[in-house]
């Protein structure tokens, strides 16, 4: 199993794949960013423009630290406002949080910082650190094999993000600190309480500090196109707006899957179409005289017959049969916006 495009693989259990987005992807359905008020969508991660020159990184830092001090901050701040989380001894930062700053705020750019992944991530790892704590806590024992719980926990947490396509690296200490610590351990299923407060906390900072001379985030759910099931079974749902919005989807999503060329008529002829590579020129640019108006990013990746992986600004060619992910796709394109 994998996405379009994977090559077919045999040799048995070494050549499985499971990409859970294939079966999630078209049941989710299509955000509407582009019909909300500018201002809104802007500080929704949504852009109508070509993305800006990249920022130096003493910049980033300034804003990075802007934005890790106001969260944690605001964290520790709304945590020790909630009578129920005193009583219950809840800690005013939860220690994960630290490493999860440093992604939303710094490495934006990371797959491992978006939404999906730090959000749903965090959550996974609670559940399974606190269904690990409580199996061993059967124990009369357990302060004895606290560490190894610890372990089995930490472990657990990273198969579950790493198939449900959440993994988020500060979450396995959320799945550690949940057994290792006997005060979180006390809290059992009360710790997602004050866990999602903070994840929400931070998403909320994050949109606002990241958006004002960066883009965050980069996707809400998948770089993948989403909502094909709502849109052949309602037909022309959204009716407002459904063709634009899944023209320009084509564009700017479809070919990152190797899908790069014309869109259809549901654009209104506002963007023209791009070039497509044949074997004498797999490498080919984007039509220069295109509209980056109605485009949120300029890279394309084309597919190509080079046994080479090409990355140049503006477009990034990767040879034909060759599957990647989708966070490996957004890190090559990553890389061809800072050239």
């Amino acid at each position: 199993m994998g996405p379009p495009g994977y090559p077919r693989r045999r040799g048995g259990p070494s050549g499985w794949n499971f990409d859970i987005d294939n079966y999630l992807n078209p049941l989710f359905p299509p955000f509407l960013l582009h019909r909300l008020p500018s201002f809104v969508s802007h500080f929704l991660g949504h852009r109508t423009h070509a993305p800006q020159r990249p920022l130096g990184n003493l910049v980033m830092v300034l804003w990075a630290v802007v934005g890790v001090f106001a969260s944690l901050a605001c964290i520790g701040a709304a945590s020790r406002s909630i009578p129920a989380f005193e009583d219950r001894g809840v800690p005013a930062i939860i220690a994960s949080f630290g490493a999860a700053a440093v992604l939303d705020f710094y490495a934006i750019e990371s797959p491992l910082a978006q939404p999906r992944n730090a959000v749903l991530g965090q959550a996974i790892s609670a559940a399974a650190g606190v269904a690990v704590c409580k199996l061993f806590a059967l124990s009369p024992r357990f302060d004895d094999v606290r560490w190894l719980g610890a372990s089995v926990s930490c472990a657990c947490a990273m198969a579950l993000m790493a198939l449900t396509g959440t993994v988020h690296p500060p979450a396995g200490a959320t799945a550690l600190m949940i057994v290792l610590d006997p005060t979180a351990a006390s809290l059992g299923w009360f710790i997602f309480a004050p866990l999602m407060l903070g994840c929400g906390i931070m998403l909320g900072v994050a949109l606002l500090v990241n958006n004002i001379q960066r883009r965050f985030p980069f996707y809400w759910w998948s770089p993948g196109e989403t909502g094909s099931f709502w849109r052949r079974k309602l037909g022309a749902w959204p009716a407002r707006g459904a063709r634009e919005e899944e023209g320009v989807e084509k564009e700017e999503e479809g070919v990152r899957h190797g899908r790069a060329g014309e869109l259809d008529e549901g654009t209104g002829g506002r963007v023209r179409p791009t070039k497509t590579p044949s074997a004498e020129s797999s490498g080919s640019l984007v039509d220069e005289e295109s509209d980056a108006a109605t485009l949120s990013r300029m890279v394309s990746v084309l597919r190509g017959r080079e046994g080479e992986i090409v990355i140049r600004r503006g477009y990034v060619t990767i040879p034909e049969g060759l599957g990647l992910r989708p966070e490996e796709i957004l890190s090559l394109e990553t890389l061809s916006e800072r050239l």
